[in-house]
């Protein structure tokens, strides 16, 4: 089991307890105690997510070419945190995932309601001749890409493409016990327009 619980820490970073009660609970299959030690993530961030977090850090990051550059400024409840590797490592990956693949917003719900609109309407044009039943889900899909490409939270890790940041975030915030926040970003490519 002391072997079992060494690889489920080293793919999740979870501590001992957890990944303990997780492989219990899951009769020792290691997939099975990752998605347990998932959810509980997520249900925690869910209970920290009414929290201040007014602490944190603001990073930048520079392309190795020096011609795309990175702000983002991700909060935390204390200073304590902020100062924190596990904290620090996470704000660098974000530069580097936000200098990476371009995200325009930090969530869903960052998204405004025009642009979302003229996207339903190009979507929807470019599926019209489909079944009624089909067209709802195609669209539904086809929203999903456009968010999952529009949506910092909602992109495949650029470090492990099958988690998304906001799962990466919600296991930071289980592992550190506070409430973090990605506040916001800005992102300079040399020669873009303005």
């Amino acid at each position: 089991m002391t072997d079992a619980i060494r690889k489920l820490r080293e793919k999740t970073s979870a501590g001992i307890m957890d990944c303990k009660k997780a492989l219990k609970e899951a009769a020792g299959n290691i997939e099975k105690a990752i998605e347990i030690l998932r959810k509980k993530g997520i249900k925690l961030a869910t209970l920290k997510s009414g929290r201040a977090a007014r602490e944190g850090r603001i990073e930048s990051y520079i392309h190795s070419n020096a011609k795309i550059g990175v702000l983002v400024e991700i909060n935390c409840e204390t200073d304590f945190v902020g100062r924190n590797e596990n904290f620090k490592q996470f704000v660098k990956d974000v530069c580097m995932q936000i200098a990476a693949s371009k995200p325009e917003y930090v969530k869903r719900e960052d998204v405004p309601e025009g642009v979302l609109r003229k996207e339903k309407e190009i979507l929807s044009a470019t599926i019209k001749n489909k079944p009624k039943p089909a067209l709802e889900k195609i669209l539904e899909g086809k929203l999903e890409k456009f968010y999952e490409e529009s949506c910092l939270l909602e992109q495949p890790f650029i470090r492990d493409p099958k988690v998304k940041i906001k799962d990466q975030l919600h296991s930071l915030i289980a592992k550190i016990g506070e409430n973090i926040v990605i506040r916001r970003f800005v992102r300079y490519q040399l020669g873009e327009d303005i």
